[in-house]
């Protein structure tokens, strides 16, 4: 017999006794598996107590509009019938479930089918029906199914299945839908953080959101104040939905009256299915959570958002989307998402920024922030010219870059690196336009008491706070001199790659090594090779050759042996004056094959030149960066010129770049201990070896 339902005092009450139910599990699941039975299972019972006052006009419907009817009218008319709301056509309850222990798997089997297809797609990705069947094989069904009808989840108090209503005939709410999602947010925190190992993989800590969101909304004024107030949020990498909850969470505390709608896509099924029920749980329209791939196939493509925020995964290898991404570009060229560049295909976090950029809201409907979090990859890697340095000069080049905030190590549950958090919006305010903030953070930190997998720090509320004021405030702090802010202008970021130059000088002479030189060059050899069919014109080319060989060899040979040319044109017209005399034709590809052999770098030799010019040697090219605010002849005249006078820049190849030098802005020179301070301390640790090893030698 199961006990009278009893309703917890608040959400945290309602995760506590949910969290006391997955005791129950150990030793037959591991803890990393404890939230793919809890959680569906939460949610079945909450929405068996949703669905509770609708139920027996659902199931009139049903009766009238059969399985005959077509499907899209028939859901039409079920959700009607379910007052706009969820609906299950069976006669199932939790009370039918714990009264017929002997049908308990059949049952809830049947009850999930008995959902719409969109509540069945959350089970379905839960792999539900797998983990019912794993626990009545441990004999552990009844006693879960029975613990959680323990536990009254209903939105409304209800009398004899009917609504109670209040004096002014509103319901009376019992477990709101902003309790509800509160307890299932905690809940999906505890099964992250039991996980160790998979946490990093949908999990971004609650304190680096809370500040993603802070710096969303900082500058924001009282845009989100008024009555009313409507906004989308977006994540494209959503996970189990934390982003978008804490954002939600946090407009709302601001403005109860608000009116936020959450937008999400993930790839993985169970992440997908936790965050689409937690949408589900909390009253939000749980079809703006889409299951797939954003990259490849993007299911909100006619959406724009007001504010996004996404953690994407660090290092993400792209290359199964990158069919679908070079075909977009193929297709749409300019207006494609990635039309910018692509980064390699080892490091998609890019794409995402690209991405996300695409689905800000436009300038003209009002705009859009957005908040992303990086690695350190991002800020720098690439040269110029390469994608990664392209999506860079994309962002910078049309001021959509507003800030960058670097957080400290070991922040991250599955990587202990440093990570940035890049704020972007296309409606800067006028006195950020061509400026981006950079916010030192690495300090900001407390240290946990128990470390998460690779997570041993985590920020205060403190630490929130300073950062986004850092942030909002930059000019302040920067004047009351905050050597933790940085207002950068955007030009300060970019630079031009040059190709230096430099001519090719080359000395001639005809001694033995050089001589032999000549015989290892393939036009030579090819002389004395012939590729004919048959073989009697096959040896007598061949034998033709050699002895083409041999009368160029006697022409070489009788030029002037101790002579050192140092300029190539003098020497190809003494090579030539050679060849004529001694009856010898000599092909283009053969000439430069031998000046090429018997030609030696000279640095004091006259330059090469080719078609009026000075010939580059390739073995001295160099590259430079030039800033976009210093010239090239400026450049090149106080930092290469005095050392190599004769360098010049081959402008054709010039590129334009784009990095973020985050830590040179923050360097801080930390003076080198005294050696004698060293030296002391070697002496003492050689004399505390010294003991030792008397010691142990004794």
């Amino acid at each position: 017999m199961t006990a009278a339902p009893q309703r917890p005092a608040d959400h945290g009450a309602i995760a506590g006794f949910i969290w006391s139910i997955a005791d129950l599990l150990r030793g037959d699941f591991r803890p990393a598996e404890y939230g793919r039975v809890i959680l569906p299972f939460l949610v079945l019972r909450r929405l068996d107590q949703v669905i509770a006052p609708t139920r027996l006009a659902v199931n009139v419907a049903a009766t009238v509009y059969g399985e005959h009817t077509p499907p899209s009218l028939r859901h039409r008319m079920l959700s009607k019938a379910a007052e706009g709301g969820i609906y299950n056509t069976t006669d199932i309850d939790f009370r039918t479930l714990t009264g017929q222990p002997a049908h308990l798997e059949k049952n809830i089997a049947d009850y999930i089918h008995g959902f719409g297809e969109a509540v069945r797609d959350i089970f379905d990705k839960f792999r539900f029906e797998q983990q019912v069947a794993r626990l009545a094989r441990a004999k552990l069904l009844l006693m879960v199914t029975q613990r959680f009808a323990e536990l009254d989840l209903a939105p409304y108090q209800t009398k004899d299945g009917a609504r109670v209503l209040d004096a002014d005939k509103n319901p009376i709410v019992w477990v709101s839908n902003h309790q509800m999602g509160l307890a299932f947010e905690e809940l999906i925190r505890r099964f992250s953080e039991q996980s160790n190992e998979t946490a990093g993989e949908h999990f971004t800590p609650r304190e680096v959101i809370r500040l993603m969101v802070e710096l969303l909304l900082a500058p924001e004024g009282d845009r989100f104040m008024k009555p009313g107030f409507r906004c989308s949020i977006y994540d494209p990498a959503c996970g189990t939905g934390g982003m978008l909850s804490l954002a939600e969470e946090k407009l709302m505390r601001l403005n109860p009256a608000a009116n936020p709608q959450l937008f999400g896509q993930e790839l993985n099924g169970e992440s997908y299915a936790i965050c689409r029920a937690d949408m589900l749980i909390k009253g939000q329209d749980a079809d703006n959570i889409k299951h797939g791939n954003s990259f490849s196939n993007d299911l909100l493509p006619e959406h724009h958002f007001d504010y996004l925020l996404s953690n994407p995964p660090f290092g993400v290898d792209w290359g199964k989307a990158a069919k679908y991404i070079d075909e977009e570009r193929r297709r749409l060229g300019t207006v494609s998402r990635f039309a910018p560049g692509v980064p390699r295909k080892n490091d998609g976090s890019l794409l995402f920024l690209l991405h996300m950029l695409d689905k800000m809201r436009r300038v003209e409907d009002g705009g859009a922030r957005m908040a992303i979090v990086f690695n350190g990859s991002p800020l720098f890697t690439g040269s110029a010219g390469s994608g990664e340095s392209e999506i860079r000069r994309h962002v910078i080049e049309n001021d959509w870059l507003e800030a960058i905030v670097a957080l400290p190590d070991q922040m991250f549950y599955n990587t202990g690196i440093n990570t940035y958090i890049w704020v972007l919006s296309n409606r800067k305010a006028p006195g950020r336009a061509g400026k981006v903030v950079l916010v030192n953070g690495v300090e900001r930190f407390v240290k946990m008491r128990k470390s998460l997998g690779d997570k041993r720090k985590e920020l205060s509320d403190d630490d929130v706070s300073t950062l986004a004021g850092w942030y909002a405030h930059a000019e302040e702090a920067v004047e009351a001199g905050c050597d933790d802010v940085v207002i950068v202008d955007n030009a300060a970021f970019g630079y031009r790659r040059i190709v230096v130059e430099r001519p090719l000088r080359l000395d001639f002479t005809l001694d033995d090594a050089r001589l032999d030189r000549v015989a290892e060059e393939r036009a030579w050899q090819q002389l004395a090779t012939s590729k004919k069919r048959d073989p009697a014109a096959r040896a007598a080319a061949e034998e033709a050759g050699r002895a083409e060989q041999a009368k160029i060899l006697t022409a070489l040979e009788g030029m002037d042996r101790e002579r050192v040319w140092m300029d190539r044109a003098v020497f190809v017209k003494a090579l030539g004056a050679a060849m004529k005399a001694a009856g010898v034709t000599l092909k283009a590809p053969l000439r430069r094959a031998i000046v090429s052999a018997l030609g030696e770098r000279n640095p004091e030799a006259v330059a090469c030149m080719k078609k009026g010019a000075p010939e580059p040697d390739p073995e001295l090219r160099d590259y430079e960066n030039v800033p976009l605010t210093e010239a090239v002849g400026d450049y090149m005249a106080r930092e290469v010129l005095p050392h190599v006078p004769d360098a010049w820049v081959d402008e054709s190849k010039t590129r334009v770049g784009y990095e973020i030098p985050f830590s040179r802005y923050f360097y801080r020179y930390v003076e080198p201990r005294p050696p004698a301070e060293i030296e002391g301390e070697i002496r003492a640790l050689e004399g505390q070896i010294a003991r030792l090893m008397a010691e142990v030698l004794a």
